[in-house]
């Protein structure tokens, strides 16, 4: 006989039978519960996880204003793609890239600028590739040239994102190295990777890895002599995930968008320093010439004729709406106030992880809310741990601070990042800065070396531990 209790709208929920008894992992339960106890289940797994904020290892949006989250809770079911049904999402995306192409300074004429939405950054990444890859095959099959050996040119500092659309797209991923010396992409370097069969080379504004910025406005300036004296056509597509909304605003005299003639698309990352919550992506290209025909998709059976550019087809549309609502809530001030304040923070931490003993910063400069520091050399070479212990103490305290080894060639440096976002204070930065300390005093007084510590000194590769499931 089954004497399982039935949970009804009456039943307390941590007296329900269902709270004696683990989370489906495999199987669909049996029998409904009440909407309470499913809600509680599902919190209560998750209620011992970081919180967001503490989390400067994304570079994902955490805070919204409550009006934002409220709009955006309120378009949970909208799909943007039934413009049928939401006509008014369309206009509102169409202009939501009308804005960001001339916060790029967009040359193209006309009412509507040519763009694109995506989920997140790598399909707005995937979109600009894409459409490179197929201008670049047209025009070699146009002129009875081979079109099976294409290339794509970038820094080892890239996205993860760019090695799947090469792998998908079985394309070369021809990638400069990062040294000491150059620390972001050198154009010369660049330039010698490149051939005819190139479809593009992508510089980073804003690279994950460090916080820098490759030097896009030299790399134009050398790429155009490059191109004069091949007569190849090799275009740029920038990445500006993280960048796209930090330029304009900070360092708006700063090239690097469409002002520079072989910037042909760019791509950037909404839910990341567009400080919308996480599901989106913008890519804009220079002008119409440069999308694809062949990348635009028409369905009837949606109840009207729907034309659609993207690798998804159905994707939420609340984070449009959360994108438009920053345009007009915070306007280019507050976009700025917001990001300077980032900057000004970055900055902060900055400097005084510096003026640790222990520590020493990549870079002398902050040029994105974001840094790395690694050991300094005299310090590692007699310390007892290494920065991954100081990631596991973080993380006891809710930091989320990532420790991981740099790109190859120089992936024997092992850095710490933090990332400083919308809703990190000074008092956070305070007390994200006096954790660091005491952890550090924790860790010199080891009379033993850790087992990190020991992995360091037989140089067996080691990741931060991060648990996940």
């Amino acid at each position: 006989m089954n004497n399982t209790k039935i949970s009804n709208a009456k039943t307390a929920v941590y007296g329900s039978q269902e709270m004696l008894h683990p989370a489906p992992t495999s199987v669909i339960p049996e029998h409904s519960t009440t909407p309470e106890i499913a809600y509680r289940m599902v919190k209560d797994e998750t209620y011992a996880q970081t919180q967001p904020r503490l989390n400067l290892a994304t570079f994902v949006t955490t805070y919204m204003d409550d009006y934002a989250t409220r709009l955006m809770n309120e378009a949970i079911a909208m799909n943007y793609i039934d413009q049928t049904e939401y006509p008014r999402v369309a206009v509102i995306t169409s202009r939501c890239i009308n804005i960001i192409a001339n916060l790029w300074n967009s040359p193209e004429e006309g009412e509507s600028k040519t763009g694109a939405v995506g989920i997140g950054s790598s399909e707005a990444c995937m979109l600009g590739g894409v459409a490179a890859w197929l201008r670049w095959r047209k025009r070699r099959m146009e002129e009875g040239k081979s079109y099976d050996k294409p290339n794509l040119v970038m820094s080892a500092g890239m996205q993860v994102v760019w090695e799947k659309f090469c792998q998908l797209w079985q394309i070369e991923l021809r990638q400069v190295p990062l040294t000491n010396e150059h620390r972001t992409l050198s154009a010369r370097e660049a330039l010698k990777h490149c051939d005819e069969n190139t479809i593009c080379i992508v510089p980073i504004a804003g690279v994950t890895w460090t916080g820098l910025n490759d030097d896009i406005a030299t790399l134009d300036h050398e790429l155009d002599a490059y191109n004069k004296m091949t007569g190849y056509d090799i275009p740029i597509h920038v990445d500006a995930a993280s960048g796209g909304f930090i330029l304009p605003f900070v360092n708006p005299e700063w090239k690097w968008d469409f002002r520079l003639k072989w910037v042909k698309s760019i791509s950037t990352s909404g839910h990341k320093f567009g400080l919308v919550y996480p599901g989106l992506g913008w890519v804009v290209w220079r002008d119409r010439s440069y999308l694809p025909e062949e990348m635009s998709f028409s369905v009837n059976y949606l109840g009207a004729e729907v034309t659609q550019v993207g690798l998804n087809f159905s994707r939420p549309a609340a984070q449009i709406l959360g994108q438009y609502y920053n345009f007009i809530r915070l306007g280019w001030e507050g976009y700025r106030d917001i990001q300077r304040n980032s900057m000004d923070i970055a900055r902060y931490c900055h400097e005084h992880i510096g003026k640790m003993e222990c520590f020493e910063n990549y870079s002398d400069e902050v040029v994105n809310p974001l840094f790395v520091w690694s050991l300094s050399k005299e310090y590692e070479r007699k310390a007892k741990w290494t920065l991954y212990d100081l990631q596991d103490k973080l993380q006891q305290g809710g930091w989320m601070v990532p420790a991981y080894s740099m790109p190859k060639d120089i992936d024997d440096m092992v850095v710490m990042r933090i990332v400083v976002r919308q809703g990190m204070s000074r008092d956070m930065a305070d007390m994200l800065l006096k954790d660091i300390e005491s952890a550090v005093a924790e860790l010199d007084k080891l009379k033993h070396p850790t087992l990190s510590r020991e992995a360091y000194e037989h140089k067996e590769r080691q990741r931060g531990k991060v648990f996940t499931h």
